[in-house]
């Protein structure tokens, strides 16, 4: 009996351990990120608030603390930062897409850093 139970036990650990082997984590979506790099045109809209429109059309409102945004408003930047409550923004990208294929991502970033591409907004 002791062997019996010892034999099952460890089929049931080599069961567990090599299903774990086989997990493979899918990588997150784009969209469900907590950090993005996103490169488009810096725009401004209101008094402190700006905006980032990407060449695939989604758009991005924008502020940051660490990085001065005035100074490039009608430049092309790579803006990083962090996505603005990202799971429920991948939720919402999620949601659009079952509606609409072809809806532009649109969503809130806090920048951390600034790269200038071009002193124009080249379309």
């Amino acid at each position: 009996m002791k062997a019996t139970l010892a034999a099952i036990l460890a089929l049931v650990t080599i069961s567990c351990v090599g299903g774990l082997w086989a997990q493979t984590e899918e990588p997150k979506k784009t969209t469900h990120q907590d950090v993005r790099v996103v490169t488009g045109c810096l725009g401004k809209e209101g008094t402190d608030e700006y905006r980032l429109t990407a060449k695939d059309g989604s758009t991005w409102e924008v502020k940051s603390d660490a990085v001065k945004l005035a100074e490039h408003v009608g430049h092309t930047v790579t803006l990083t930062g962090a996505v603005e409550n990202p799971t429920l923004h991948g939720v919402k990208e999620d949601a659009k897409e079952t509606v609409d294929k072809n809806a532009k991502e649109h969503g809130h970033m806090a920048v951390t850093k600034l790269k200038m591409e071009s002193k124009d907004c080249k379309k």
